[in-house]
């Protein structure tokens, strides 16, 4: 295909591409802050997706688009408040449509395009919104984002949302076993490889990274180290011009900017023993190994297989806590945030490609996760100023 001008449908007010699911839908799981689509077909396979909150705000969102030849999937993971993860959501494949129709196709030099231009839209906000809002210069979002097209797989990210690939191991065709590829690097300073490349960038800040209480964090403010958003880390004159800012933000002055918008991308060809990938957020890989995520979904059902990761995690995350699952699920939002972070997962099954592409609006599905699972917005239903008007 030689653009994604085929991919997107026109989405004027709504959006027309917004899939089903429920509160509380999974299993029967009697939890408010659950959301899943249990099942749905794209080019490749089937994918599943879930959610569950714990923030006051859910401050992860995501969507999936399955057009007739390509798949996009992606896991926005926000700090500081929602704002950032959903304009990223709102206009990042809007942002892709536009360079791969430009430039013949998907590539690593359109993805990185895309985040470049995501980021610049998003500052460009908050230079306008942050003297009357001024927690907006704050607000960050990590960025993950997988794309399919003719066999080949790209994974884009920024900060610590994970892909993982499950694939059979090796052993000729009569092993079964499957193992985990992680596709994605991390960008969070708990990791030395990352810590190192912070402090290579800035060779007369020999505090640039700080460790508090076991937890490592740049400038002792934030462990992760790319992102879209956190505009006063990235744009230090805001808070050096701004005496306020500058105390209750950024207590230590800034040289230069400490954080970047540069995503790692990996292009990887797929393989007859590339069996799923696994999208998610860090609310889930802070309680399950890439190989423990991997398991859980080789040996189970497909339909349903996001919420059961969800699920694992929580699991997880109440045998840390020493109490019992059916306890984490009555806690209230924000206090949940205490037992675990927000989770997001997509499963995205890698079988033959489903017969020839066709073109049309009619053949192109997707699912947006909810702005909020708390009260169930999905976020189609929901005006919003800075969502892109998709070209045919």
């Amino acid at each position: 295909m030689r653009g994604l001008r085929r991919w997107l449908p026109f989405c004027g007010g709504g959006c027309c591409c917004c899939g089903e699911g429920g509160a509380g839908r999974g299993g029967g799981v009697a939890d408010g802050l659950v959301w899943d689509v249990a099942l749905k077909a794209h080019a490749s396979g089937d994918y599943s997706i879930a959610v569950a909150q714990a923030n006051e705000s859910l401050e992860d969102q995501a969507q999936v688009l399955a057009a007739p030849a390509a798949t996009l999937v992606g896991v926005f993971d926000g700090h500081g408040g929602p704002e950032a993860a959903r304009f990223v959501n709102r206009r990042i494949f809007s942002h892709i449509q536009g360079f791969a129709a430009e430039n013949g196709g998907l590539s690593a030099e359109v993805l990185q395009k895309a985040f470049g231009a995501t980021e610049e839209e998003f500052i460009g906000l908050v230079q306008k919104s942050w003297p009357s809002q001024p927690r907006i210069v704050s607000v960050g979002s990590c960025c993950l984002v997988g794309a399919i097209e003719g066999g080949t797989l790209y994974v884009a990210n920024l900060g610590d949302s994970r892909a993982v690939l499950g694939r059979r191991g090796g052993g000729g065709k009569g092993n079964r076993r499957v193992v985990a590829e992680r596709l994605s690097q991390d960008h969070n300073v708990a990791d030395e490889d990352v810590r190192r490349e912070v402090a290579e960038m800035h060779p007369d800040e020999p505090h640039i990274v700080l460790n508090s209480h076991g937890v490592w964090r740049i400038k002792g403010i934030i462990q992760v180290s790319r992102s879209i958003g956190d505009v006063y880390l990235k744009k230090p004159d805001i808070c050096r011009n701004n005496p306020a800012l500058q105390q209750s933000l950024c207590p230590f002055p800034l040289r230069r900017p400490v954080m970047s918008a540069v995503p790692s991308i990996t292009t990887r060809e797929l393989r007859p023993g590339d069996r799923f990938l696994i999208f998610a957020s860090d609310g889930l890989w802070e309680q399950l190994s890439d190989e423990a995520a991997v398991g859980v979904v080789a040996s189970s059902p497909r339909k349903g297989v996001a919420m059961r990761l969800v699920r694992a995690a929580q699991l997880e995350a109440a045998r840390k806590k020493e109490v019992k699952y059916d306890k984490i699920r009555t806690i209230e939002k924000g206090q949940r945030r205490h037992f675990h972070d927000d989770i997001t997962v997509v499963v995205l099954f890698l079988d033959k490609c489903r017969g020839a592409a066709r073109s049309g609006p009619e053949d192109i599905d997707g699912t947006y996760a909810p702005l909020d699972v708390f009260s169930y917005s999905p976020a189609g239903d929901h005006e919003d100023p800075t969502k892109p008007v998709l070209r045919r």
